[in-house]
This record gives C-alpha cells, sequence and structure tokens, in this order.
C-alpha cells in the first residue's frame, strides 16, 4: 500500500487521463512507479522523459541491456526490490533469450564487485555506478580512468552517469513513497522514440 493517496487509472480525468493512456501497458496496466505521480501530473511528465532519455533513446550507444544492468546494480545498492526486479525482468527481455548470460549478469550484480560475463568495460561501468550510487560525494576523475582505458568515450561515460542518477531519483520515489510490484507484470518497458506505452 503507498504511503500516499495515488489517483488510479479508472478514476483519473483530464490531463492524469492523457498521461496514462501514453503510459498504458498491456492489459491496461499502468506500473506503479507511475501512478505515484498522480497528484502532480507534471512530474510523471517529467520522470517519463527522462526513463525515456536515458534508458529508451535510439541515440544512445550503449547496450539497452547492459543499460538495465545499471539500473539492476544501482536499485540493489539503493536496496529497492521495486526498481530491481523491474528492471532485471527489462535486461532479460533486452537480452532476446540469452538466458544463460543472463543468469551470469545478474548473479554477478548481487555481488560487490561484479566480473563475467560482463566485459573489461562493463565491469569499469559498473563500479564506477557503485561508487556514484554509495558515496557520491567522493568520485574523482579518477574514477573514470578504468572505463575510458576500457574504451569507452565521454558520451559512454555520460550515459553510464545519468542511468545512475536516474535510478538513485527512482529508487527513492519508490522506497520513499512504498511502491510495490503487487499485481504488475515485471519487464515492460517503451519502445526507442517518442512512444510511452510500455509493452
Amino acid at each position: 500500500m503507498p504511503y500516499i493517496e495515488v489517483i488510479h487509472p479508472d478514476e483519473a480525468e483530464g490531463r492524469l487521463r492523457r498521461i496514462y493512456d501514453r503510459v498504458t501497458g498491456p492489459g491496461g496496466q499502468v506500473d506503479n512507479v507511475l501512478q505515484i505521480h498522480s497528484l502532480r501530473p507534471h512530474t510523471l511528465e517529467g520522470h517519463m522523459a527522462l526513463y525515456k532519455s536515458v534508458l529508451h533513446h535510439p541515440r544512445n550507444d550503449l547496450p539497452k541491456w547492459f543499460l538495465e544492468a545499471i539500473g539492476v546494480l544501482v536499485s540493489l545498492l539503493n536496496d529497492c526490490s521495486y526498481c530491481a526486479r523491474h528492471h532485471a525482468a527489462g535486461m532479460k527481455r533486452q537480452m532476446s533469450g540469452d538466458t544463460e548470460k543472463y543468469e551470469g549478469c545478474l548473479e554477478q550484480l548481487h555481488r560487490d564487485h561484479p566480473g563475467e560475463p560482463f566485459s573489461d568495460a562493463e565491469q569499469a561501468a559498473l563500479e564506477y555506478a557503485r561508487k556514484l550510487t554509495i558515496a557520491p560525494g567522493f568520485v574523482v576523475v579518477a574514477d573514470l580512468t578504468p572505463m575510458r582505458e576500457a574504451g569507452y568515450g565521454d558520451g559512454e561515460i555520460f550515459e553510464v552517469n545519468q542511468v545512475a542518477a536516474y535510478f538513485a531519483y527512482a529508487n527513492r520515489t519508490v522506497t520513499g513513497l512504498g511502491v510495490h510490484t503487487e499485481g504488475e507484470a515485471l519487464g515492460l518497458f517503451p519502445p526507442d522514440g517518442e512512444e510511452w506505452r510500455h509493452g
């Protein structure tokens, strides 16, 4: 049960109804993390714009499954089971049925320092995301060096930063307001482009 009032899709009117129509997934599902914004619909629009930009934008260079993996790691570090479960399912869908790799990656995300099957560059990115999550005031330029040495350019580094930062926001929204996964299909996400509808 959320800690604040929520306007559910069947009760929504006006602007909120229009936004819900944009994000509704299969079976009429509007994820609880989105419904928690119902008292201030403009914040739902902001949330979706940020979410789409960092995780589901065609101009991002890093693979979507790996962006989801960063989200899972950050969510685990922040004790946000809602986001960890949703985005682990999303990571699995993005991996197109490679169950062995998915299971190996998920197992590694539960460790202090994830290793293989993540590549050296991915491991460096996960270490950066980890430090940014648990000690944000102590990140220094040297923390970016392993990613650069592994072949990431500043654009890819920025993508890692933005995903970790987005999940810090989303995790605190979820855990701070009692959002839960009860009754939700997990791992739904919108396509690339302007579409918000989850599928």
